[in-house]
């Protein structure tokens, strides 16, 4: 949509469509409709609420119907009676009213639509359960297929021998599957957190006490009932807060969330850098244009894309972290317009991962330039033959190396007459030579 005023809703918006089953204005409304009528059949179910009875199969089949037709249409009923309400729960409220009003046998139950409830108690459960939605369906396996494709890599690429490069110079080799098998287990360690990950939610009313609720039913043990109605729900229950829910665990989740961009971070970075050297070479797709005037150019655009997109994510994702989990007294508004910019941060995060999963698809390897930087550096072999030479009980070993070597532009051939001339056997110096 060229009119968007993000570009997640207009350039890259078919990239990111699929989180608006999660972070829409109508999944939100979606996931009230589910809350509020959820805890309607759970009060229903409580036998001191003498004033609603069990509900029987026809008027469940009824309540689900609610929940399972809800479209676009009957949210924006809903958003019809907020022009007037000015308030989004409220709303949702008069809608369920209504629609449990057309029940048989429920006309004086709608009453308890929102019974006790304050709007953070329908709202705080409502973005766990769609936090948990887009976590399973959609977060964590694209973090699973970016592990897979480097796998992938790893397995073509596990015995590859490249230069290093330590603050920026020459550094004994290493392997391009073990380079990129330190991102796998970086990633592995944060995803274990991520799948344990638990969103919470709250129940207890307008300052938390269940003041209203022990009002009108105080020989009910509302702690009790609570507990048991947000575990149904697969969140873990907060017994004691304020108004709203402390935010403490979205904290948690965009923390986890600024490690594990991090790490993408890094392995866009390094990508970049070692297609800079010519180690990694890019596919070329034919129609593409690298730059408006140099015709040669073929650029790391979706690893610098997925960059971008990373900062962008982790600048939300560290002001929810800190925004969320103050809140003035028993609680201020401030936080809902925050809430309200969660799709945003995995937005840009969903991007990132997109697009650097398309940048690791592009890539092969250039064996004669990875041979050409070892075979300018055959320096780099100084740390495994001064380590060879103090085993052998050589003195000054790597004094002996150093003098060589620092600073120096030397050759195989240098190395070799180097190690000729040690005291060792001859196998051992077979060995050492074998190293450069």
């Amino acid at each position: 949509m060229l009119t968007a005023l993000s570009p997640l809703d207009g350039r890259y918006a078919a990239t990111v469509e699929p989180l608006q089953a999660f972070f829409s204005e109508f999944a939100l409304h979606r996931a009230r409709v589910f809350v509020e009528v959820s805890y309607f059949a759970a009060l229903a179910k409580e036998k001191k609420v003498k004033e609603l009875k069990n509900l029987n199969p026809k008027q469940q089949k009824a309540l689900q119907n609610i929940i399972d037709n809800f479209t676009e249409k009957e949210a924006e009923a809903i958003k019809k009676t907020e022009a007037t309400t000015k308030h989004d729960v409220k709303a949702v409220e008069y809608y369920l009213k209504k629609k449990i009003e057309a029940i048989p046998g429920l006309k004086a139950a709608s009453e308890f639509v929102h019974f006790g409830l304050t709007s953070e108690d329908t709202n705080n459960l409502a973005y766990g359960i769609l936090i948990h939605q887009a976590l399973d369906a959609l977060l964590i396996p694209a973090l699973e297929a970016v592990m897979g494709d480097l796998l992938g890599l790893i397995t073509q690429w596990k015995a590859v021998r490249i230069l290093s490069l330590t603050h920026g110079q020459p550094a004994t080799p290493t392997t391009i599957g073990k380079e990129l098998m330190v991102f796998v287990s970086r990633l592995e360690k944060q995803m274990k957190k991520l799948e344990a990950f638990r969103m919470q939610g709250k129940l207890g009313g307008a300052v938390g006490n269940f003041s209203a609720h022990r009002a009108a039913y105080p020989e009910i043990e509302w702690e009790e009932f609570a507990q048991d109605f947000i575990e149904s729900l697969n969140l873990e229950p907060l017994l004691f807060t304020t108004q709203i829910n402390p935010h403490d665990d979205l904290a948690e989740l965009s923390h986890l969330f600024c490690r594990i961009d991090s790490i993408l971070l890094n392995l866009c970075r390094d990508s970049w850098m070692y297609i800079s050297r010519g180690v990694f070479r890019q596919k070329v797709i034919k129609g593409e244009v690298g730059s408006s005037t140099m015709p040669h150019k073929v650029n790391p655009i979706d690893f610098e894309n997925a960059e971008g997109n990373i900062g962008l994510a982790n600048a939300l994702f560290t002001h929810f972290a800190e925004k969320l989990t103050v809140s003035r007294l028993q609680r201020d508004l401030s936080d809902s317009t925050v809430q309200r910019n969660l799709g945003v941060a995995f937005g840009h995060h969903f991007l990132a991962v997109e697009s650097l999963r398309k940048g690791l698809s592009k890539l092969s390897l250039d064996p004669s330039q990875i041979q050409r930087e070892l075979d300018l550096h055959p320096e780099v072999a100084a740390e495994a033959i001064q380590t060879v030479l103090r085993k052998h009980g050589v003195d000054g070993a790597y004094e002996k190396l150093k003098e060589l070597t620092r600073g120096e532009r030397i050759t195989k051939e240098q190395l070799k007459k180097f190690i000729e001339e040690l005291s060792l056997s001859a196998a051992e110096k077979t060995r050492l030579k074998g190293m450069l």
